[in-house]
């Protein structure tokens, strides 16, 4: 394929790489300790114009296409650390997508902007105790009572949640409607009844903060309202497709790179006489690894050509056909980014199991990848009704 990347993607992609390298990844062993990294990054990176970059000058971004956003999953990765991407992202590609797709020009100038200079911190609010893949299964509710909704329900696993400044948060307006009762609110969380529940422990991602969020007759003003109502489950199957693609091509990223240094250790690594790389074995495992992961990027590099042509250049609805190949990209990255991982930590042996090597954090935090942003099964299960199964 030709490269998609011009002048200002390659420009963008430096300032990228720069923030990652030199400012977050001497830090993220502290970090992962601490299981938070600090607010200052999300202020920092707004700064430097990169949760911006593939938005409108109109809400404060630098007027960049999609692939912009590519770059930056990509870049981010250089800091070592899954969870430190993975807040970053939700910042830029999750919380706030839909604000700028559907949001009134006072929402925009109340929620997505100040997101996007860094000012105010964003979280998604969309699984629950017994809602996560499955959406329409969500039971918090938004009663509409004059001018306000009246929020009461719960909602887990939210990345950003024990800081955030507002939520982007899925409810039902309508209990009776099904997924035809969902509608989306932008939720301040320092209005009376908001409560952070608890700090979840995570397997990986440690320095991403993940939380419970309580609503106990949460009152929202009616305008902060995001689109119709009822309208929210295909406002948010949209917003999921650029979810899925930034943590598609992070996945990659990250895997890519564990290949290279993987086989750089491999060269130093004597075993038997000679180098661990120059056994047959482990060169036909390589060769494999490589083979797939050139083959994801390839899936994903067209899922997100469609992606961008469709909604940047057309600036239409998703077509069925580019959420199949999106579907398509998350769930094969997902199952090659584990595969590539775990060979990687065998090849390392036990020092691969030793949270003191780079490998072993990298192993744990691509699990996620599996799950989040629509399990593996659910995107099959997605790809299977497109293509009439």
């Amino acid at each position: 394929m030709s490269s998609p990347y011009q002048e200002e993607h390659d420009l963008f992609r430096k300032t990228v790489r720069d923030f990652a390298e030199k400012e977050l990844a001497p830090h993220v062993d502290e970090w992962e300790k601490d299981e938070l990294f600090p607010n200052w990054v999300f202020e920092r990176a707004g700064e430097l114009g990169i949760f911006g970059a593939h938005y409108p000058e109109a809400v404060g971004g630098a007027g960049g296409d999609y692939w912009m956003s590519i770059v930056k999953a990509e870049e981010l990765t250089r800091c070592g650390a899954a969870g430190l991407t993975m807040g970053l992202l939700v910042q830029s590609d999750m919380a706030t997508p839909v604000i700028n797709d559907i949001g009134t020009d006072e929402q925009k100038a109340e929620f997505l902007k100040p997101a996007l200079e860094g000012d105010k911190i964003a979280a998604l609010g969309v699984s629950e105790p017994g809602a996560g893949s499955d959406v329409a299964g969500l039971r918090t509710t938004a009663r509409l009572v004059g001018d306000e909704y009246v929020i009461n329900g719960s909602k887990t696993y939210i990345t950003n949640g024990t800081r955030a400044d507002f939520v982007t948060l899925m409810v039902k307006t309508d209990p009776e409607a099904g997924h035809n009762g969902i509608s989306i609110i932008l939720c301040p969380t320092d209005l009376p009844g908001f409560s952070v529940s608890r700090k979840l422990e995570k397997a990986g991602n440690w320095c991403s903060d993940t939380a419970e969020l309580f609503f106990d007759d949460v009152k929202v003003p009616k305008r902060y309202l995001l689109g119709k109502p009822g309208m929210g489950f295909v406002y948010l199957m949209q917003n999921f497709q650029s979810e899925r693609l930034v943590g598609a091509a992070s996945g990659l990223a990250a895997s890519r790179r564990a290949l290279d240094r993987s086989v750089a250790w491999g060269r130093d690594r004597v075993a038997f006489g000679k180098p661990l790389i120059k056994r047959e074995y482990w060169q036909q495992k390589f060769a494999d690894l490589y083979t797939k992961q050139e083959a994801a990027e390839a899936l994903t590099y067209k899922a997100v050509g469609a992606y961008n042509e469709e909604k940047y250049v057309k600036k239409g609805m998703l077509s069925m056909e580019t959420t199949k190949l999106v579907s398509m990209s998350k769930a094969y990255v997902g199952d090659v980014t584990g595969e590539i991982m775990d060979e990687c930590v065998q090849f390392h042996g036990g020092m691969g199991y030793l949270e003191e090597l780079w490998v072993a954090r990298a192993w744990r935090d691509a699990r996620l990848l599996r799950i989040g942003g629509g399990a593996t099964e659910v995107m099959r299960y997605a790809i299977a009704k497109i293509i009439g199964l």
